[in-house]
């Protein structure tokens, strides 16, 4: 298995969640959204510009920030 940072995805990429690299305000709002350790996310697409970022998680499709995204670490198999 190897790490990987959620922002560095590709579409149609797919992993779990490892741990969130930060704290505050902006791991609340991650948790918030349903990215916990464990949950399993597969990377959509990528808006036009760059961000954000459009994931499949629990059943349902979340838009990210880039920024957001890389602080969630993600294990591939």
């Amino acid at each position: 298995m190897t790490d990987k940072l959620l922002k560095d995805f590709k579409p149609g990429e797919k992993g779990r969640v490892k741990k969130l690299t930060v704290l505050g305000p902006l791991r609340r709002r991650l948790l918030d959204m349903g990215i916990t350790p464990g949950t399993e996310i597969v990377f959509k697409k990528t808006a036009p510009l760059g961000d954000p970022l459009e994931l499949l998680l629990r059943g349902y499709k979340l838009a990210v920030r880039k920024d957001e995204a890389a602080a969630v670490l993600m294990e591939i198999d």
